[in-house]
């Protein structure tokens, strides 16, 4: 039987949130510079990456990242699997730290994003892509960890390795699975489910995600109750496997 379990959703990024952002920068500013050393020494070009990305109520939004992918990658498509050519050699490393995403504190601190939320997608993605019970995702500020990146962790090596063929493979498998789960933390983002979500992608940083094996099968699910309750089930299972050591979640071509 579908459940569906909705509340609600309209939220916005609070101060003590940006404060914590904003100590944030300072505390990782260290770990800044050796990473724009590190993408300097490896690939010309700038240290960020600016991506156009819709952020809450469809609003777009510029959001930052540490460039991990050689200049003009962009130009062969806006989807990008674990095993990219285009992603350098100090990127895979900045990829699985979880390094790249520390500019997006700036994001936070600016308002457009949250800690925790769905993550934000391409505007020709949303476009493009983009069903209209997807748009639901869309209610609350997108978030640096989501529940639909840590799936996209083990799903990402699935990607053809031909951009145009990655996006058909995206949009069709894995962005619906993808978006199911974000939803599950639309309508549930509980404090416990949020710290949940940030102690599964420390584990999963340091490849013990089967730790919490559990939880990600509770979520999944909860994401396959959704598509159920939507009509949306795609033909392939939606359960993932719990274990694996991908450290990549983004499918940015930067």
């Amino acid at each position: 039987m579908c459940v569906v379990n909705r509340q609600g959703r309209r939220h916005t990024v609070g101060a003590f949130e940006r404060l914590v952002a904003g100590a944030g920068l300072v505390v990782s500013s260290p770990a800044m510079a050796l990473s724009a050393v590190a993408i300097k020494a490896s690939s010309p070009g700038p240290v960020l990456f600016r991506a156009e990305r819709v952020g809450h109520a469809e609003v777009p939004f510029t959001m930052y990242k540490l460039r991990t992918m050689h200049q003009g990658a962009q130009a062969a498509g806006s989807i990008t699997g674990g095993r990219d050519p285009r992603i350098f050699r100090a990127g895979q490393v900045l990829r699985s730290l979880k390094l790249d995403e520390i500019p997006q504190l700036v994001n936070v601190v600016r308002g457009e994003m949250s800690f925790f939320g769905p993550r934000p997608e391409a505007v020709d993605v949303v476009e493009k892509h983009y069903a209209p019970w997807m748009m639901e995702s869309l209610e609350v500020p997108p978030g640096i960890v989501g529940p639909g990146s840590l799936g996209y962790f083990l799903e990402e090596d699935q990607l053809p390795d031909d951009p145009a063929e990655a996006e058909r493979h995206y949009a069709s498998v894995l962005l619906p699975r993808k978006i199911a789960r974000e939803l599950v933390y639309v309508r549930r983002r509980t404090l416990a489910y949020r710290l949940e979500l940030l102690l599964r992608t420390l584990l999963g940083i340091v490849k013990l995600r089967g730790l919490l094996s559990g939880a990600a099968e509770r979520e999944e699910r909860a994401a396959t109750e959704i598509l159920c309750s939507l009509g949306e089930l795609p033909a392939e299972p939606t359960t993932l496997p719990v274990s694996g050591d991908r450290g990549g979640d983004d499918h940015d071509p930067r």
